[in-house]
């Protein structure tokens, strides 16, 4: 397999001596690990709303104010 990148950013990862290919099967396992996770968020949620049954429109809403608090949270530092 051959990859491209763009010569600004080939010349910064020669600059500073990174190494590309294990960089890139990390950043793909990486994409491949969160597709993976994404397809199971989306098993749970349909088996979810088979047993329960959809979200009322209340329900949905109330959601999307917690997700919007928690999304303007601070990050912590970890540790």
């Amino acid at each position: 397999m051959q990859v491209y990148l763009p010569d600004e950013m080939y010349e910064q990862v020669q600059a500073r001596g990174l190494p590309a290919s294990e960089l890139l099967q990390k950043a793909v396992g990486a994409e491949l690990r969160r597709l993976e996770l994404l397809t199971e968020t989306d098993r749970y949620v349909a088996n979810l709303v088979a047993e329960v049954g959809p979200p009322t429109e209340a329900e949905r809403t109330r959601a999307a104010i917690v997700a919007r608090r928690l999304a303007q949270r601070p990050v912590r530092p970890v540790g």
